[in-house]
């Protein structure tokens, strides 16, 4: 770790993790072994960040963000606070014998967070889903399938309700698959329901 990042006393990094320049690790957190944390980046009080976890620049964790391996965060996402990417399709603290499982007895499958999206406050990510470029996940829902991007999913079952541009505001409705963002300008078009940035 270089001299530009910050760690709280209380936060808990394993000295085999790697943090980039310019970031932080708040009170209470816990960063485990082969975690990669990219420059500039925020690991709020109580965030949890699994055994080679990759998180690229510029991505915050919230407060008691609940990130585990083996998820892929890339850069610009957000995860609100007490939001959890699971890793376990099939949950059981024990085997079919009764037995306590252990590291062997399953397969872990990470969350993936495509660049500059965002994870609303106690959303739960089911294992293996991924969430596209820029789309927004409301608070509260429990994502199960992939993500599209620039969508913005809510509920239980998270179903998309809009889409959203790059400034995260919902886009609207130009006609004949045509979208803009009334923050910035940008211009959408949606085919097939997916939804991309028009060409100038």
């Amino acid at each position: 770790m270089g001299n530009s990042v910050r760690v709280e006393d209380s936060a808990d990094v394993d000295e085999r993790a790697v943090i980039g320049p310019g970031s932080t690790v708040w009170h209470l957190a816990q960063v485990r072994e082969d975690a990669v944390i990219g420059a500039d980046c925020i690991i709020g009080r109580g965030a949890y960040v699994g055994p080679g976890v990759r998180i690229g620049d510029r991505v915050k964790l919230q407060n008691h963000a609940l990130v585990y391996e083996p998820a892929v965060l890339e850069d610009g996402v957000f995860v609100g606070p007490a939001a959890v990417l699971t890793n376990d399709l099939y949950p059981r603290s024990v085997d079919p014998d009764g037995r306590l499982k252990r590291g062997d007895d399953w397969h872990a499958k990470g969350v993936t967070l495509r660049q500059g999206c965002s994870i609303g406050g106690r959303a739960v990510l089911v294992a293996g889903v991924t969430v596209g470029r820029w789309a927004l996940v409301a608070a509260g829902a429990v994502v199960h399938r992939d993500v599209p991007d620039f969508a913005l999913v809510a509920g239980v079952p998270a179903r998309r309700i809009k889409w959203v541009g790059r400034a995260g505001e919902p886009l609207t409705d130009a006609g004949d698959g045509h979208w803009h963002c009334p923050r910035t300008g940008e211009r959408y078009v949606e085919t097939d329901g997916t939804l991309r940035e028009a060409t100038p």
